[in-house]
């Protein structure tokens, strides 16, 4: 049987979990729910600041020779594009004698097609009086200048059909013309080519029979298209009120909000790579987690319940420390806080054995800045720890966090209990931790998890590593004058140097 190796564990896991990533969402509702907060607060201050200048809307029915019933609205976005140029613009502008250009009229108005035939205009104007007028100008405008284009090109398809016909009548003026009055000349091939001329002039007649028929036609279907033109509701105001613009402006900010909120937590969680179930920051550390604590807790049950369970925690450290050949330590990752309450609760529970003393390696000595207690632990940091005795009932509390100094750690113990706040480091700096404190033979007998998520249910406990667990750590020697080695089981299951033999088992 072959022991697993880290890369072999790391190569098996998914690109994306997406329990972790909906965890971490989850946890950082805060982002989410402010960006939410703020889209409606801003959508709702718009409406007020910036309210919709009055509108008119009109509904225009176009006609179109060219309509199918299978039309893929093609006919009706030609006209909403025709209806925005500065032609039918200047029209408008023209009929309602004002004295601005089109260019800038065009950008206050606009068309929409309701169906393949119905376009409806949207105008602005200063009060609802000249939109409603504009609105109308816009409407006579467009169906003038498509009335127009349909006659130009009944007119010029009909002048078309006419030209080719005069041409066809002079060619046929010419057949005629060869025909004689029918006597043959020309001896033996008179007659044939006399037939030919015959089989010419009836075929032209048929032809300025059917272009004159055509051209009569091109102007038959024009007035149904002229009058199936038309404004079919009139130009009227759009009434709008200022709560319910609000109201709609709010709740559309709030969506676009919190979309882009969660899309900003999701891509920041992926980014930041910050382990926040527990299965994931004991694999990373190399260690089970032993204890879960809540960050705050602002409910008075859930108080007692934190306050019993930092007491079952204090209880089972505390004996940890009595057992312990060497000098146990508690070091933090995102909650110096907490720590140290964990700390002094851990010296109230030791209290019973004699005087406690404190290491304080936190930073700026948050535990030795506090004000002493009657009957409270001595609490020791800086160049007064190394005068502490090793006999003494003594553990240190200090930070693995960015910037530590790690030679410093095994000062504090050669053991250690990591407090770690749940998603706050990133996978890469808990791999430098445990590697780390490897490398300073720290053993890490576990981890105690700071705010874990209510909704986790992942195993926190490495089944393939007892010995950096807190109840499968193996009996050891006393250790001798305070000083001793650190023994292989207690090192992290990715840190053992595993011999011959294990290999070949």
């Amino acid at each position: 049987m072959t022991t697993r190796t880290t890369s072999e564990s790391s190569a098996a896991a998914p690109l994306l979990d997406l329990q972790a990533l909906v965890v971490a969402v989850r946890r950082r509702r805060r982002l989410w729910c402010s960006m939410a907060l703020l889209g409606l607060f801003v959508g709702a201050t718009l409406a007020v600041l910036l309210p919709t200048p009055p509108t008119a809307v009109t509904k225009v029915l176009v006609a179109h020779r060219e309509d199918q019933p299978n039309d893929p609205g093609t006919l009706i976005r030609t006209d909403v594009a025709l209806l925005g140029t500065t032609r039918i613009a200047g029209r408008a502008l023209q009929s309602l004698k004002s004295p601005a250009k089109p260019e800038d009229f065009v950008q206050d108005y606009g068309g929409t097609g309701l169906t393949n035939n119905l376009l409806q205009i949207s105008v602005t104007g200063q009060s609802d009086a000249e939109a409603v007028a504009r609105a109308k100008a816009l409407a006579d405008a467009f169906v003038a200048d498509h009335v127009r284009r349909i006659r130009d090109t009944a007119n010029a398809e009909a002048k078309a059909l006419l030209d080719q016909r005069d041409r066809t009548q002079d060619e046929l003026a010419e057949v005629n013309k060869a025909v004689g009055d029918g006597s043959p000349k020309g001896g033996a091939k008179a007659p044939a080519s006399l037939e030919s001329l015959f089989a010419r002039r009836a075929e032209l007649t048929s032809r300025i029979s059917d272009l004159g028929r055509r051209a009569a036609e091109a102007h038959i279907g024009t007035p149904q298209l002229i009058a199936g033109t038309q404004i079919v509701d009139a130009p009227h105001a759009v009434r709008r009120s200022l709560p319910r613009t609000a109201a709609t402006d709010a709740a559309i900010g709030f969506a676009l909000g919190l979309v882009l909120g969660l899309a900003v937590a999701a891509v920041g969680t992926v980014v930041a790579d910050r382990p926040v179930l527990r299965r994931d920051i004991a694999a990373n550390l190399g260690a089970s987690v032993l204890a879960e604590l809540p960050r705050r807790s602002a409910r008075r049950w859930q108080r007692r319940r934190t306050r019993a369970a930092r007491e079952r925690l204090a209880t089972s450290l505390a004996r940890t420390v009595r057992g312990s050949a060497e000098p146990v330590s508690l070091l933090e990752l995102g909650c110096a806080r907490s720590t140290s309450v964990i700390a002094l609760a851990l010296a109230g529970a030791l209290a019973a054995d004699g005087p406690v003393v404190i290491v304080d390696g936190l930073p700026n000595a948050q535990l030795a800045g506090r004000r002493p207690e009657p009957g409270g632990p001595t609490v020791v940091s800086g160049e007064r720890a190394a005068a502490v005795s090793h006999e003494e009932l003594r553990f240190g509390v200090g930070s693995v966090a960015p910037g530590t100094a790690w030679t410093d750690l095994p000062y504090l113990g050669t053991q250690t209990v990591l407090v770690v706040r749940a998603g706050h480091g990133s996978a890469a700096w808990l791999h430098t931790v445990a590697r780390q404190l490897a490398d300073q033979r720290i053993a890490v007998i576990g981890v105690v998890l700071i705010d874990p998520d209510p909704r986790d249910r992942t195993d926190g406990t490495l089944w393939d590593g007892l010995g950096t667990a807190l109840c499968g750590r193996p009996e050891r020697p006393a250790r001798q004058s305070g000083t001793g080695r650190r023994r292989a089981e207690l090192l992290p299951m990715w840190a053992r140097v595993p011999n011959n033999d294990q290999e070949a088992r």
